[in-house]
């Protein structure tokens, strides 16, 4: 099997979900007007990540692409959390993606504390072979909501998912701790999109 082929569409949308995300962030800039995107990263699965799971989940190879929604992911972060929906809105409005699945896991967290909005696509790539639409789930989250889930994929890694009883319950109050912390700068941020203006009308 050539993964490199199977997997060629998959980092082509990545990359060209990434420039278009970007496009949309510099159009704000351009405007001297706040932008909900703070910045954005993408990536392709690792293949041995992509093995584990379909192991994992019994899933036959020739249904990998059908049952696995994240082999393709984008990640938005912002700064508020009134940015997070404002980013849905506008990936709403494309023309260029279908959204097939929402997934808020801000306004109903899950047990671990996790929180984010997770959006599944169809995004079309033009291939040697013709139109392929490639499935990619897209996270948007804040600052402090990416700082909590990068240091729980790391725990889940370190302790191959079984991550002890006791840190699972301090990182719950942590996740609570960063979601007070957006509440807080929500309420200010009013005063921090004035300043953004003024920043931006600096000679």
């Amino acid at each position: 099997m050539n993964w490199t082929v199977i997997l060629a569409p998959y980092s082509q949308a990545v990359e060209e979900l990434k420039v278009k995300l970007r496009g949309m962030r510099a159009q704000f800039e351009y405007e001297s007007r706040h932008s909900p995107i703070e910045f954005i990263t993408g990536r392709v699965k690792p293949i041995e990540s992509i093995k584990e799971k379909l192991e994992t989940k019994n899933i036959p190879l020739n249904q990998m692409e059908e049952a696995i929604q994240d082999i393709a992911g984008l990640r938005i972060v912002c700064q508020f959390v009134e940015d997070i929906y404002a980013i849905v809105e506008l990936i709403k409005k494309r023309q260029d993606l279908t959204i097939l699945e929402e997934k808020d896991y801000i306004k109903k967290n899950k047990d671990s504390g996790y929180r984010s909005y997770h959006i599944i696509i169809d995004y079309p790539v033009e291939t040697i072979h013709g139109m392929k639409q490639v499935t990619t789930e897209i996270q948007v989250r804040t600052l402090a909501m990416n700082f909590w889930a990068t240091n729980e994929h790391s725990l889940n890694y370190k302790y191959d998912g079984e991550i002890p009883v006791n840190i699972k319950s301090r990182l719950r109050r942590a996740a609570e701790a960063a979601f007070k912390l957006d509440e807080e700068m929500s309420s200010i941020r009013e005063e921090v999109y004035e300043a953004q203006r003024a920043f931006h009308r600096l000679p």
